[in-house]
């Protein structure tokens, strides 16, 4: 289809909604995007027309809740291009697919292996493979970054020995928008036996990545991210993994048999998914990407790039404004503060004008440590966004330093 802002915004019922009595302007998409009426239908029709359990039901409703559910998975299947369709998990979000995978190693890793992340990860890339550590007695160690956001890969490379087991990366770092070189990191990574974890849920709605190209062992996002709803997300298993590591809960579904004696599991994608799933999420989160498709990814990484480029040059005219993360590499995302003002008033008086940010840490605060801050103001732009809502955004931020310098 070809790219029609107008058309493309009547998409979204929200965006129609005033705020403190003025016209939304809704940059807070790297906290969750919005959500178009084809996805709302999808809810809508679901738990109208056939909600039903799955897999188990001989029933018409439970047949056909069943196939749309197996269509969307056959659909990020073929968006994410995976081998297979079991190589596709439905889970509950990014932060359930890390501790899956972290909840397997738990029984493959030894005191004294090591596994990497980088500086950039969100807390949800963190905080679970601090608590794999614990548990195994490997060491977990931290890939540098720079100044401008980027990671320091001759550390990396330094980093990386036989002991190595598992790497941890964002594709995208949700703090400041910079791109990370993934394909390098998996295949160097790879060179000394390591598996690597790619968390793209900043990445989703902005990049089409492709798995198989990539070599990745797991890639893990949300459908929150991607226009889709929350409490559904992807884990990405590539089929020798998904051999290898224990199943991450027990309960129904996930079995092949069982006696009081003994338990045999289920082949994948069952074996990591038990108990009654979030089905109307998972049909929607197919939805979700199927409308991101029709858009086309190369018309919404136009849109966004042009965003992007008016958004930082207009708003570094400000006095005292700073962004943090500045490579060249980097998407939809400005991170700033002015001056000496704390981010949090100002994004108090944003949104008195109607203007969604998010301010704070964002679940990185190894990051504005490292910057010496107590956070940011985060100002992250969708293909739905426009010029003249940047406009806002920059009058906006002068008249709030204006009020508080």
């Amino acid at each position: 289809m070809s790219f029609d802002i107008k058309k493309i915004r009547e998409d979204f019922p929200i965006l129609k909604r005033k705020v403190n009595n003025a016209p939304l302007v809704y940059l807070d998409n790297a906290a969750t995007s919005q959500k178009p009426q084809q996805v709302i239908d999808c809810i809508v029709a679901y738990y109208s027309n056939y909600n039903a359990n799955i897999h188990r039901g001989v029933h018409s409703l439970s047949q056909e809740a069943t196939d749309a559910y197996e269509k969307a998975r056959k659909t990020l299947q073929l968006h994410f291009n995976a081998a297979h369709s079991h190589e596709i998990l439905f889970t509950a979000g990014t932060t359930e697919s890390i501790n899956l995978v972290a909840s397997g190693f738990s029984e493959l890793l030894k005191t004294g292996d090591e596994i990497i992340v980088s500086a950039l990860e969100h807390h949800s890339n963190i905080v679970p493979w601090q608590m794999l550590c614990e548990r195994t007695g490997a060491i977990l160690k931290v890939i540098p970054m720079n100044e401008d956001g980027t990671l320091q890969m001759d550390r990396y490379s330094n980093l990386l020995n036989d002991n190595t087991k598992l790497v941890f990366v964002n594709h995208i770092s949700n703090a400041l928008g910079i791109i990370n070189p993934i394909k390098k990191i998996i295949e160097q990574a790879h060179q000394v036996g390591a598996a690597v974890l790619i968390d793209g849920a900043q990445a989703c709605s902005h990049i089409k990545a492709d798995v198989q190209a990539l070599d990745v062992d797991f890639y893990v996002t949300s459908a929150h991210k991607m226009c889709g709803p929350t409490g559904v997300g992807m884990l990405y298993i590539k089929e020798a993994w998904g051999k290898t590591l224990p199943p991450y809960q027990g309960g129904g579904e996930m079995i092949a048999t069982v006696t009081f004696e003994k338990t045999t599991y289920a082949e994948m994608p069952h074996k990591f998914e038990a108990g009654t799933p979030n089905i109307c999420g998972g049909i929607a989160f197919g939805a979700a990407v199927d409308y991101l498709n029709s858009i086309g990814f190369d018309a919404i990484k136009k849109q966004e790039e042009a965003l992007l480029s008016y958004a930082t040059e207009q708003l570094l005219q400000i006095d005292g404004l700073k962004i943090y993360g500045t490579a060249s590499e980097k998407t939809s995302v400005i991170s700033f503060n002015v001056s000496e003002i704390h981010p949090y008033d100002i994004g108090t008086i944003l949104d008195k004008l109607g203007i969604a940010v998010r301010t704070g840490q964002h679940c990185t605060q190894p990051i504005m440590d490292f910057y010496g801050i107590p956070g940011t103001v985060r100002a992250s732009f969708a293909f739905y966004n426009t010029k003249e809502e940047v406009d806002a955004l920059v009058n906006a931020v002068k008249r709030a330093t204006m009020m508080l310098s």
